[in-house]
């Protein structure tokens, strides 16, 4: 069975940091651009995070560069998004994603998708 399960959402002070990881299992990880989501309430759906398991090549919405970090432990079939200086405006669901064509999971139609985890930043 297909899955994706986020962990590592929470509350945190404005400035303090999350490190919410994605565990995949079900499919060949290899194959796959995982990345992460978030939506915030109120908000449309927005893409945070990529990156290929094949190459390790990276991408960062604007708004998180450079506070945001996200890796990949290829053995595990596990995605880690590290979230530094977080803001009251990072606030939102963060889901778990893959997809074979990174164009799909930027635009929120990935073939998978986790439940999501909370990250709530007080101010």
């Amino acid at each position: 069975e297909v899955q994706l399960v986020e962990s590592g959402g929470g509350l945190v002070q404005a400035g303090g940091s999350l490190r919410l990881s994605c565990a995949a299992s079900g499919f060949s990880f290899d194959d796959y651009v995982i990345g992460w989501l978030r939506r915030a309430p109120g908000k449309e759906p927005e893409g945070v995070s990529y990156i290929s398991s094949r190459d390790g090549i990276t991408y960062y919405t604007e708004s998180v560069k450079g506070r945001f970090t996200i890796s990949s432990d290829n053995p595990k079939n596990t995605v880690y998004l590290q979230m530094n200086s977080l803001k009251p405006e990072d606030t939102a669901v963060y889901y778990c994603a893959a997809d074979t064509v990174p164009l799909k999971l930027w635009a929120g139609h990935s073939d998978y998708w986790g439940q999501g985890t909370q990250v709530t930043v007080s101010s």
